[in-house]
């Protein structure tokens, strides 16, 4: 056989079995249009700042750009940027290097799967910039996520001193200010301070924005709950905010210091049973009962003769002493000691008349 002749033979035979494998040797129903699979964007890449790096999450996409339901994530492409703060351009593009590939997985038939990726290698005086794009193969790829972007520098050393203690019907917290960054140099960029809150078991959630203040006034507490406390301080840079390093914790129980307020001053009547001594009721929730202080005239001060609890709002005393006698009612409430109210004006027992 001639050259050319067996050349294209084995060409037409090539062809053929090209053929029947696209036919009939590997796909048995239609192959998938990529844009199928292509999951949505990821909408909330962000991260937690602490004293070691960055920490980066996200929520795996649930659905494709068609709105179907997906069943996994094969991969996800991290692109990350570090710019010096001192050649920052905001109106230059931003050099993003080629992507870290990370694993996927399949997802869960409730609920949300979270995506995690550390950052340790962070240098201070950089800018740093993240995307991230999930990946389900060939032409199978989402667009970009939204832009994450932090400031590192050196962080500031931990608030000290932080002490707490119940005040009114709330926590009064103080701590010293922070002077030095974490590896002893002197602080000098302003600082500000995160307050952290957690109860029981629960995870720490912030009070607030950060402040500028060395105090803090907790109000939103309820009495014999305990709560703990730690304050972050954070560095304010033109760039960004630079998280520092977490106080020591403190725990603090409210107790309840405000009095019930004082009653309208009460009438007094002298009968054949004894002195009456009757009021109108205090309106507060907290109010647990009354004192009655008698003073006989020309005595210095007025003493406690009695105490009535609620729902009752009258006295009666039974062996008043000789001469004119005055007297006069605070309210109290159901703490241990109680909290007690300043004293009514004095009045005068007056004679009953038929």
């Amino acid at each position: 056989m001639k050259p050319q002749v067996f050349l294209r033979s084995v060409a037409l035979v090539l062809a053929v079995c090209w053929g029947l494998s696209l036919g009939a040797c590997g796909y048995k129903t239609a192959p998938v249009p990529p844009k199928e699979i292509v999951p949505e964007t990821v909408k909330d890449l962000n991260c937690q700042l602490g004293k070691d790096g960055a920490t980066l999450t996200w929520t795996y996409p649930q659905k494709t750009v068609k709105g179907k339901k997906l069943q996994r994530i094969s991969k996800f492409k991290l692109y990350r940027a570090v710019v010096p703060t001192e050649s920052y351009c905001k109106s230059c593009p931003i050099p993003f290097q080629s992507p870290i590939e990370l694993d996927g997985g399949t997802l869960p038939d409730k609920g949300h799967r979270t995506g995690t990726y550390t950052e340790k290698q962070l240098r201070p005086g950089n800018l740093y910039f993240y995307k991230i794009r999930s990946n389900n193969g060939v032409l199978s790829e989402s667009e970009d996520s939204n832009l994450l972007s932090f400031l590192w520098e050196t962080p500031a050393a931990a608030p000290a001193d932080l002490e707490g203690h119940s005040e009114g019907n709330g926590i009064q917290l103080r701590w010293s200010a922070v002077s030095k960054n974490q590896n002893g140099s002197a602080l000098t960029q302003p600082v500000r301070y995160q307050i952290f809150r957690r109860t029981g078991t629960a995870e720490a959630v912030k009070l607030g924005e950060a402040i500028s203040a060395t105090s803090f006034r907790d109000s939103k507490v309820q009495k014999g709950q305990s709560y703990v406390y730690q304050v972050q301080a954070i560095s304010v840079f033109e760039q960004g905010l630079v998280p520092g390093g977490m106080s020591k914790s403190v725990s603090v129980t409210p107790v309840d210091r405000d009095a019930p307020p004082k009653p309208e001053p009460p009438q007094v009547v002298v009968t054949d049973r004894g002195t009456k001594v009757f009021w109108n009721h205090v309106d507060d929730e907290d109010l647990f009962g009354y004192r009655i202080y008698r003073r006989v005239a020309g005595q210095g001060a007025a003493k406690l003769v009695g105490q009535v609890d609620l729902p009752f709002n009258m006295y009666i005393d039974r062996n008043p002493p000789k001469g004119t006698v005055y007297y006069a009612i605070s309210s109290v409430d159901g703490e241990n000691p109680p909290n007690e109210s300043a004293r009514t004006a004095e009045v005068r027992a007056e004679e009953e008349y038929e």
